[in-house]
């Protein structure tokens, strides 16, 4: 559920907002839609369950060309519902959740995921820590072996599990692991509006500029960029270039108000 507002509330004080919009959310079901959008084909595997709350997500991301492997096998359970300001001014967001806390337990069999179409890449978020050792396990024990990209927006315990086995990790520059936390192969690093740095699996490493425009809504501007990246290193690019389409996505993200309006101005590279 996602408020506009020119101005942020007080303390015990309501405040009316300029613009509404609900739609699914979580890091790897908007880098989904990002990846449907582009063309891909793109597996959204997670906990939905049946009810109005998953329902209507589950609308939103089959209408964007997502497709849904439902862990929940039918019950209905709780879903997390985020709560989101953007200020209408700057852009910036302010999220409050509970993220997949709510669903803890739901986990996916190999049987079930021999089912499902094999991967070039496998992007995790982590939001369930279940979900995601399983579907590294099997993800790993494919051969060939898609490459498996880590969304690190913030440290989650779970990526102790994670990072070590990552063939590239996506973070921000707010994700601060422990010293003596596993590294991926390749890093890529985003600092806001500042250039991208990034280190690939053979040592090259540098940063590419981020153009500068007007921000109208940062919400969702990492799950573009990690959703381009995973596109286009699933189509071969190297790291650099993979982060330069990245960049592009993203930017054209920012510029519009909106969970998904922005779609239509995303024409394939």
């Amino acid at each position: 559920m996602i408020h506009r507002s020119a101005v942020r509330p007080g303390r015990n004080e309501k405040i009316t907002a300029v613009r509404q919009d609900v739609s699914a959310g979580g890091p790897a079901a908007n880098a989904a839609v990002i990846a449907a959008t582009l063309g891909a084909r793109a597996l959204l595997i997670s906990a939905m369950g049946t009810g109005p709350v998953g329902s209507a997500a589950r609308g939103d991301l089959e209408h964007h060309g997502v497709e849904i492997h439902d862990t929940a096998d039918g019950r209905e359970i709780p879903i997390a519902v985020s709560a989101v300001m953007v200020d209408h001014e700057t852009g910036d967001r302010s999220v409050v959740s509970p993220d997949a806390t709510l669903t803890d337990g739901l986990d996916v069999t190999p049987a079930e995921l021999d089912t499902l179409p094999r991967p070039d890449v496998v992007l995790l978020d982590g939001h369930h820590p279940d979900l995601a050792r399983s579907v590294l396990a099997y993800a790993l024990a494919l051969e060939p072996r898609p490459l498996i990209v880590l969304d690190a927006g913030r440290w989650r315990p779970v990526f102790a599990d994670l990072l070590g086995a990552a063939d590239v990790t996506a973070r921000s520059a707010d994700f601060h692991p422990p010293a003596d936390a596993a590294e991926s192969r390749a890093v890529v690093t985003t600092h806001g509006a500042g250039p991208v740095t990034w280190r690939d699996a053979e040592g090259r490493h540098g940063s590419t500029d981020v153009p500068h425009v007007e921000v109208r809504d940062t919400l969702g501007a990492g799950d573009a960029f990690h959703g381009a990246l995973s596109v286009a290193l699933a189509q071969g690019a190297c790291l650099e270039a993979a982060v330069e389409e990245a960049i592009r996505v993203a930017t054209i993200r920012v510029q519009h108000v909106g969970p998904r309006s922005w779609l239509e101005y995303v024409p394939c590279a």
